[in-house]
């Protein structure tokens, strides 16, 4: 079957999502990249399930990752915040410790993409997505920017089609 049959194949499907904001400064109030990446999910259709505001803690991520994933309600965990290379930047190990699939083409397509934005500084960045029991999981970069790319050019183009690929 074409890429293109394959994509048809899975207009029907929502993706149920949670989303989760990593910063040590940011509020939930003033969570714009959380905000934006649910408003950016519900306009096409999808649901989000749940939004949850934490600080760049390791065990806090790896607590709620471990409680949405026994969750029968959610297809997609999507995380902003703590990729860099920072010391508190602690999002990408916990995440790459749970992955079952890695997707590493996410995290090269999204670099990419960033170049055309910011250059060289792109290398910055630790994207990276995959699955996890049964479950797709995204990691972007706090910045709404970031946000607005990863999702508008890699993750809502393609997620119907992820979703309908595990599912099979």
């Amino acid at each position: 079957m074409s890429y293109q049959l394959h994509r048809d194949s899975a207009r029907q499907i929502t993706a149920r999502c949670v989303v989760i904001t990593l910063s040590d400064s940011r509020a939930a109030a003033e969570d714009l990249s959380g905000k934006q990446i649910a408003q950016l999910l519900e306009a096409e259709g999808h649901v989000v399930a749940d939004r949850h505001n934490i600080p760049d803690e390791p065990e806090q991520l790896r607590a709620i990752l471990e409680k949405t994933l026994e969750r029968g309600d959610v297809d997609v965990i999507i995380t902003n915040g703590g990729t860099g290379i920072g010391r508190r930047d602690t999002t990408i190990p916990v995440i790459q410790q749970i992955l079952e699939i890695p997707l590493p083409g996410f995290g090269e397509l999204f670099r990419m993409l960033s170049w055309e934005q910011v250059g060289s500084g792109a290398m910055l960045s630790r994207a990276c997505g995959g699955v996890v029991a049964g479950k797709l999981l995204f990691a972007l970069p706090g910045s709404p920017k970031a946000v607005e790319l990863g999702m508008t050019r890699l993750i809502i183009p393609e997620l119907r089609h992820l979703l309908h690929e595990l599912r099979r």
